[in-house]
């Protein structure tokens, strides 16, 4: 049987531990990497629980994801501009109509396919000529 002080240690050791893992804050975007794609699928995510729900919760949380994501140096202007436009329309709506759907439904999608990273494109090498037979150069006979 343990003793009471044992207890107390141990009680307070798990008091000390998070709640839950869910519950804490995501960690801090570096600025030096691109987000990684879970990030915009949570924030896709995010945004198609406030199209659907139409409750102030869900479209805050939509908006609080997309705020971090506005100032980071390595996304294109293209996904600032989905970002902003998700941070300006996800709101409730009064009637919740088909058009205030669809336009929020498109942001999610854009949120993944226009803020994913970039593959960069090699340049491409001259197809390679005869020796010599460029411009001004002899051609061998």
């Amino acid at each position: 049987m343990p003793r009471p002080a044992v207890l107390r240690r141990l009680l307070a050791f798990v008091a000390a531990l998070p709640a839950a893992p869910a519950l804490a804050a995501p960690p801090p975007l570096d600025p030096l990497l691109f987000p990684p794609p879970e990030t915009f699928r949570t924030l896709q995510l995010a945004v198609l629980a406030c199209s659907r729900e139409n409750t102030a919760a869900s479209c805050e949380q939509a908006r609080r994801l997309a705020d971090p994501l506005l100032d980071h140096p390595r996304l294109p202007t293209s996904c600032k501009d989905v970002l902003w436009s998700i941070r300006q329309k996800s709101t409730t709506g009064a009637p919740d109509d088909y058009s205030r759907r669809d336009r929020i439904d498109q942001l999610a999608r854009d949120a993944t396919i226009v803020c994913r990273l970039q593959a960069k494109a090699k340049p491409e090498a001259p197809e390679p000529g005869p020796p010599g037979g460029g411009p001004g150069g002899a051609r061998p006979r």
